[in-house]
Formats: structure tokens, C-alpha cells, sequence
């Protein structure tokens, strides 16, 4: 893999519009859910740390997830997602570390996240444990809480 910008935060409209686009493509789209379903009220809130790992192209994204703080000391990563073509290269972990830097700076403590089954594994490697088993996502995917202090 060619190498890559750093994890920053979507500024301009064409990354913005890379960043959902990533969103939909990798999180909505293979289960057939409606084009805007990739995007949440938190998305605007002005606590929530956005990530984008821009790709080569302009108007790209390779990697991107979001920040949610849900108490004064407690963030949620929420909608992390990575390129088909770049999972496994480690991008996904640029993310998270960016997500728990910006998250320190801001006070956060703990981090939580709902993890689909398949990125359990990945997210144990990266310090996060299981709480439990969460929900099932569109009738289909089995998510775990899990929670990492910082």
C-alpha cells in the first residue's frame, strides 16, 4: 500500500463528502439500508471528534470514525470503517489511536464502543474488552459492548 496521509479531521465538503461516502459504502450499503442511514444527530453535535484517513485519490477516504462523548468523562467510537481495499493494513488502528489522542485531550477517561462480531478481535488488540453481548444489528450482526480506559 502506497503511503498514506495522516488520521485528521474532515474540513473541507469534498472530504466530508469522502468521509460518509466511506461510511455508507462499508456500514449501510451491503445491507441494503437507505442512503443517509450512514449519518446520526451526533454527527453535528460540536463534542464529536470526527477521523478521516484521506486515500490517494481527492475525494477520497480509506479509513474514517467518529467520537461520541456521552458523559463528561465517557466517549463512544462509533461508525468506524475501512476501504475494502486497504483492510488489514493497519489503517483502522491509525483511527482508533487518533479517536483515544483527541479523546484524552478532551478529558475522556473511558471509551466504549459496540463492536460487530467480526471486529472483536480487532478491538481486543487495540486494549478494548468485552462487557457483554449488545445488540443484533439490521436482524444480522451480533454486536459486543466493549470498553477500554484511558
Amino acid at each position: 500500500m502506497p503511503a498514506v496521509s495522516p488520521v485528521q479531521a474532515p474540513s473541507s465538503p469534498p472530504e466530508w463528502a469522502a468521509y460518509f461516502a466511506l461510511r455508507y459504502q462499508v456500514l449501510r450499503q451491503p445491507w441494503q439500508q437507505p442512503l443517509g442511514s450512514e449519518r446520526c444527530p451526533a454527527d453535528d453535535e460540536p463534542t464529536t471528534i470526527h477521523a478521516l484517513l484521506p486515500g490517494p485519490a481527492a475525494g477520497s477516504a480509506l479509513a474514517v470514525g467518529m467520537l461520541q462523548r456521552t458523559t463528561a468523562t465517557q466517549g463512544q467510537i462509533r461508525f468506524m470503517a475501512v476501504a475494502p481495499e486497504a483492510a488489514g493494513t493497519g489503517l483502522g488502528g491509525k483511527v482508533v489511536a487518533y479517536l483515544e489522542e483527541k479523546a484524552r485531550a478532551a478529558g475522556i477517561t473511558e471509551i466504549i464502543l459496540h463492536a460487530r462480531e467480526t471486529a472483536v478481535g480487532f478491538y481486543e488488540k487495540h486494549g478494548y474488552a468485552v462487557v457483554e453481548p449488545s445488540h443484533l444489528l439490521f436482524g444480522v450482526l451480533p454486536h459486543f459492548l466493549m470498553r477500554k480506559p484511558l
